[in-house]
């Protein structure tokens, strides 16, 4: 399970997908050998399982949030905004990533898949989750208010939110990996995995910069793939914004699963 990079020990790192991974103690010589950027297919094999129940449903609860959060007359530039948008993040990531194992479980039913112990890792990325979420808004209006291009707002977008998740999992670890046995404290070894993971989340951030039709739309490359422009119907809105962070984390992550070496991407 993605606790895999998560909350075991760093010498038995499991897959995204509850297997066992080959890089546990008893196997750490096949690992020495392994090919130098490890297993690609299974990476993008759980690249796939991360976009569908965490990804996707992060950009859709932001998106469903935000409508929420308009409706309630909460202005973008708001306190009241961020914290809604977060939530909305929060819950996409921890409904889906709980859901997903949940459902697994039930159609494989695999012994490898503990679902008390994917409720705690999925609170602890949703947490993350909440972070960059409700974090989003007010850096995508602080960088357009500086009359940054498009690229600009795109890149700092990636880069302060991708900070923040980073921040919530290390500040999740912390609080969290005394009462929530499966969630493994801060180490110098996952903090690692911590950061890849968090670029990646960061692209995905970028990526839905791109939904904002409204903001310098000639140089808006993504405007055609993702924007979102004004009379968009909201549910056709939030599975766009859903697809936005999907497409960048993709894009992102699929360039760790080609060029890491084997054993040091988080998803191994």
């Amino acid at each position: 399970s993605l606790h895999a990079a998560l909350s075991v020990s760093s010498t038995a790192y499991r897959t995204i997908t509850s297997t066992p991974s080959n890089l546990s103690d008893e196997a750490a010589p096949a690992a020495v050998e392994a090919p130098a950027t490890g297993n690609i297919g299974a990476r993008f094999v759980s690249m796939a399982e991360v976009t569908v129940s965490k990804i996707f449903p992060a950009g859709f609860g932001w998106q469903t949030a935000s409508i929420v959060a308009d409706g309630a007359g909460f202005a973008d530039d708001s306190f009241n905004f961020a914290m809604t948008t977060g939530f909305g993040d929060f819950l996409g990531v921890f409904t889906g990533h709980t859901g997903y194992y949940a459902a697994k479980k039930a159609i494989t039913g695999s012994e490898d898949i503990n679902v008390a112990a994917e409720a705690q890792t999925g609170f602890l990325l949703a947490s993350a989750a909440f972070c960059s979420g409700a974090g989003w808004q007010p850096i995508v209006n602080t960088l357009q208010g500086m009359n940054l291009p498009f690229s600009g707002v795109f890149a700092g977008t990636w880069v302060g939110c991708g900070t923040l998740f980073y921040l919530g999992l290390r500040a999740g670890r912390t609080i969290y990996s005394g009462p929530l046995t499966h969630i493994e404290g801060p180490t110098y070894e996952n903090s690692k995995n911590d950061a890849s993971l968090s670029v990646a989340i960061g692209g995905a951030t970028g990526f839905f910069v791109g939904t904002d039709a409204g903001y310098l739309p000639d140089q808006n490359f993504l405007i055609d793939v993702v924007g979102i422009p004004d009379g968009t119907p909201d549910l056709t809105g939030c599975a766009i914004a859903g697809s936005s962070t999907a497409l960048g984390f993709g894009v992102c992550q699929s360039g760790f699963n080609v060029i890491f070496p084997a054993g040091k991407c988080w998803n191994d």
